[in-house]
């Protein structure tokens, strides 16, 4: 056995978001099953709301994996509710690096724990690259969102130098310039519009925040010793390339669920204590998979728009009748944030009328829900780690995009993938219903189930032992992580 003090020693930073901390979280569970130890860190709000959601045990660690906090630059707050998007990324890009480093150097300081030996930084920290550096360790970059999105957020500089972006007003947003095809787009589907493109590009100010701050951490990513991304190759492939093209050494790791699954199974009894380290910053509500389990197989509705997706009142209210006259049972995620500006309420006529086949609840073990049979359906934002865990499950999708590369995961999951049906971005309840008729029933859907069927496969094959995922993992160890 490999004692403490020799034990490779990780250092996982993921971006202070939900969304892409469970990725973290999830990769930091496979290199700790693979001899690591682990410091996971995570922004003081959000090691905050983690103990209020899980309770203290949920920052107490295992023997070698162990949390860390540094400051996020935000102003101090309690509040249980996603941090803006915007003052998040610029606060994280112009003040984090320095207490990063120090949190490097001090972990180098403390006895009884190994010497930091890398660095796996999300993919829009890229600062972990300069702290790795000063420390001389490797960094890979972790980029949790698709290798399509990837390649969006490459095309903003070619939007801004074709004159495209910034728009010059907002009709542009309506008036059918977004619409028009994109060609000479580098590893991106030939079946993309303006409007797929993740949508900080499509802004009238050429100083916005998150269309620099993209532009900035994307062509930054070159500088890693490796990227990471929880993606498989054969959902991607021309994505792929394209990334390969310009980056260093590029480890698909995909679907990250199901190859996360096998390596703490092969992992033996290490993996157990290792399931009781979740990430969720929100409590989950276990009574969803009992209430699932009294329903038909594949007869459920799941809709979840994620952490961070907001909508106004109106949009809520068309979506809630649009599940109520659909005639389908429904699981609907409401997270107290939802509604833009205000608290999140359904009508007494809403909960009257569904009553007996459907279930609200603020939050879920989103994962076990979408494996669960009786899930026939998700709607969902489109965000990577949904879509994800939708194809490991073969759950087809109804999308509704909110930001960023969701758009573009959208438009592939729709028409490159086989697999989903779009809402469209003017909510109304006849709509809603519709395609959740056609998606549960129909010709249209009868072929979103069989192609998300195929992907399952493809994509359980991939994680498996000797799949290549499997092997690219086992690669970005001892070509990286280890070196």
């Amino acid at each position: 056995m490999v004692a403490a003090a020799e034990k490779p020693h990780a250092v996982c930073l993921p971006l202070p978001a939900q969304g892409h901390v469970t990725p973290m979280m999830k990769l930091a569970g496979v290199l700790y099953c693979k001899g690591f130890h682990i410091t996971f860190v995570n922004s003081e709000y959000n090691h905050r709301r983690l103990i209020r959601s899980r309770g203290p045990g949920a920052v107490a660690g295992l023997p070698g994996f162990r949390f860390a906090t540094i400051p996020d630059g935000l102003p101090e707050s309690d509040a249980d509710a996603t941090q803006d998007p915007a003052s998040l990324c610029y606060s994280t890009m112009t003040t984090c690096l320095p207490h990063f480093s120090g949190l490097l150097a001090d972990l180098n300081r403390t006895p009884g724990i190994p010497k930091v030996t890398c660095v796996v930084a999300d993919g829009v920290m890229s600062f972990g690259i300069d702290a790795a550096k000063e420390l001389g360790v490797p960094c890979a970059l972790f980029w949790t969102a698709s290798a399509c999105g990837y390649m969006g957020y490459r095309h903003f500089r070619f939007f801004l130098d074709e004159g495209l972006s910034p728009l010059e007003g907002e009709e542009q947003l309506t008036n059918g310039f977004l619409d028009a095809p994109v060609v000479r787009a580098r590893g991106m589907s030939k079946h993309m519009r303006r409007r797929d493109y993740p949508n900080f590009v499509w802004t009238t100010d050429r100083a916005d925040i998150l269309l620099n701050f993209l532009m900035h951490e994307v062509e930054r990513t070159d500088r890693a010793d490796a990227v990471i991304i929880n993606t498989f190759d054969e959902l991607e492939q021309p994505a792929l390339d394209a990334m390969r093209a310009i980056l260093p050494p590029v480890y698909t790791i995909g679907p990250l669920g199901l190859l996360a699954e096998q390596v703490v199974a092969d992992a033996g009894s290490i993996g157990v204590p290792l399931g009781t380290i979740r990430s969720s910053l929100w409590r989950e509500d276990h009574a969803c998979l009992d209430w699932l389990d009294g329903r038909k197989p594949q007869s459920v509705v799941f809709v979840n728009y994620g952490s961070v997706t907001t909508m106004s009142n109106d949009e809520l209210v068309e979506f809630a009748w649009g599940l109520a006259n659909c005639g389908h049972d429904f699981l609907w995620i409401v997270r107290p944030d939802l509604v833009k500006g205000d608290a999140t309420v359904v009508s007494p006529e809403f909960l009257e009328a569904t009553k007996g086949r459907c279930l609200l609840a603020s939050w879920c073990e989103q994962t076990a829900v979408l494996q669960h049979e009786a899930v026939g359906l998700f709607l969902t934002h489109s965000g990577w780690n949904s879509t994800t865990e939708s194809l490991s499950a073969g759950v087809p999708m109804l999308c509704w995009p909110f930001f960023a590369e969701q758009h573009t995961n959208c438009r592939y999951s729709c028409v490159e993938w086989g697999v989903g049906m779009e809402v469209g971005n003017n909510v109304r309840r006849d709509a809603v219903e519709e395609r959740i008729k056609e998606a549960m029933g129909g010709e249209k859907g009868k072929e979103t189930k069989r192609r998300a069927a195929e992907w399952k496969e493809i994509g359980a094959r991939a994680a498996q032992p000797g799949g290549r995922s499997s092997v690219n993992l086992d690669n970005l160890l001892n070509q990286v992580l280890l070196k």
